[in-house]
């Protein structure tokens, strides 16, 4: 909002360091320079590259995001050792037992789905993986072919692939440093302890439609 005092545009003007390069605040306009590195900003690509698939392989936290025609769209933290790299243009992840299922009543009515890391250590990145969904239960075929590649958890529900259309990376120069320190074992524990007939009650009470009213076919 205008308040009528004098403005000093070359006083906005500053650096700040980023190792090898620097982003400077200008009259008009946010610059980015680099000195001896190339900078990956805002790349697509039509496929998973090895480089990034080490990238993926090397985070502890993913976010999933999906969405059907009306109703609410829904982000979800995924952790634990929960995803996989099958092909350049196809990846699953195993969903585990929690109080809510949207996922799984989304992709039924829509099976568009969202993937995104974000770096929060080392260089800035944040990767977004674009595609079409399918979600396996363990009644299905394709669950047993894919549950072998995760380790063993009562609380397994649903195995989740994806086919790959678009990648896209971008700065990720506003996601701050944060250290990893250990896994969170409380849901694990939570569902050793209930067992299997356990998860089911638990999935007959919390998981059998969404926030919206929408069947998720976990039966």
């Amino acid at each position: 909002m205008w308040t009528g005092i004098p403005f000093d545009w070359k006083s906005l003007w500053r650096k700040r360091s980023w190792g090898s390069r620097f982003l400077a605040f200008g009259q008009n306009d946010v610059f980015f320079q680099e000195t001896n590195q190339h900078l990956a900003v805002g790349k697509k690509l039509e496929s998973i590259t090895e480089d990034l698939s080490d990238f993926i392989a090397a985070q502890k936290i993913f976010f999933v995001g999906t969405a059907a025609a009306d109703g609410r769209v829904n982000v979800s933290p995924k952790g634990t050792d929960s995803f996989r790299v099958i092909s350049p243009n196809k990846v699953v992840w195993l969903n585990l037992t929690g109080s809510g299922n949207e996922t799984a009543a989304h992709l039924l009515r829509d099976p568009r789905m969202t993937i995104m890391f974000c770096a929060f250590e080392g260089k800035p990145m944040i990767l977004r993986l674009y595609g079409q969904a399918k979600i396996f239960h363990k009644r299905d075929l394709e669950y047993g072919d894919y549950i072998g590649l995760f380790p063993p958890n009562t609380g397994s529900r649903q195995v989740i692939e994806m086919e790959v259309d678009l990648v896209q990376t971008s700065c990720g120069f506003a996601v701050p440093f944060m250290d990893f320190r250990e896994e969170r074992e409380t849901l694990n524990t939570w569902s050793s302890k209930q067992g299997v007939d356990g998860i089911e009650a638990y999935w007959e009470k919390k998981n059998t439609r969404s926030i919206d009213g929408f069947e998720t076919r976990i039966f």
